[in-house]
């Protein structure tokens, strides 16, 4: 039962080409920047993996994380609320060239989409999008005298989430505003790989304060001082010319 892993490599050495791979955070918070560039690392030496389609908040910014993925040509497709987020220069040239391909989908549904591939919900029905182009060719039903349009759950092969601590067992618990989409994809995906701040004995935290219990955790590695995609961009970072 113990989840745990030595190193950010072994962590992401399962993920295959044309994987759908969600990624946490809400801008930089509970974004697992060391995962994402551990899976960079791992496409610039051996070329895998590749075709990612990939669910986020946002499209990336600067020439970190997400970003970097993208500019380094691992992701066909995204699947994203906000495209344009503070600096997202790297996927609009992709996506203006056709190298990229976006569902656009509101943050709200993008959540409940989610939340739905993790509870075994195959669709559900919301009035966001109704009238809108992005309701194109989905079913439209009305309830109580309003339009409502139906969305289809999203589930993914792996998820990579920042945490705050874990446990050996994968017990989760989320600083702040971290808790954001990670609970949510953590349910969501056939394998979780989870970064956290410290890896704690089984018992150390208090069952109340659980937010992700291990059933939905595969794999848990430690990153003792993550790096905040904010602070990266203020000094220009561009991966992997900064540390993993």
């Amino acid at each position: 039962m113990n989840k745990t892993l030595p190193t950010l490599a072994e962590a992401v050495a399962g993920i295959a080409d044309g994987a759908v791979v969600m990624i946490g955070g809400f801008g930089g918070s509970g974004a697992p920047i060391e995962l994402v560039h551990a899976l960079i690392d791992r496409f610039l030496k051996t070329g895998q993996p590749k075709n990612l389609t990939i669910v986020n908040n946002n499209a990336g910014n600067g020439h970190v994380g997400l970003a970097a993925m993208i500019e380094h040509g691992m992701v066909a497709k995204l699947i994203c609320s906000f495209p344009r987020s503070a600096d997202p220069r790297v996927f609009t040239e992709r996506y203006l060239a056709g190298q990229i391909e976006l569902e656009l989908v509101p943050q709200g549904t993008l959540a409940e989409r989610i939340r739905a591939g993790g509870a075994g919900i195959p669709a559900f029905y919301t009035p966001a999008g109704f009238g809108t182009a992005l309701a194109e060719g989905k079913p439209v039903e009305e309830f109580d005298g309003r339009s409502y349009v139906r969305e289809r759950w999203l589930k993914a092969d792996f998820a990579l989430v920042k945490a705050h601590l874990g446990d050996t067992l994968g017990n989760l618990t989320f600083n702040k505003a971290a808790r954001n989409f990670n609970p949510l994809m953590c349910m969501a995906a056939t394998t979780t790989i989870v970064q956290v701040s410290q890896i704690v004995k089984p018992g150390a935290i208090d069952p109340e304060h659980v937010v992700t219990p291990g059933i939905f955790v595969q794999a848990v590695v430690e990153v003792a001082n993550p790096a905040q995609e904010e602070d990266l961009n203020r000094a220009n970072a561009h991966f992997p010319e900064v540390a993993a």
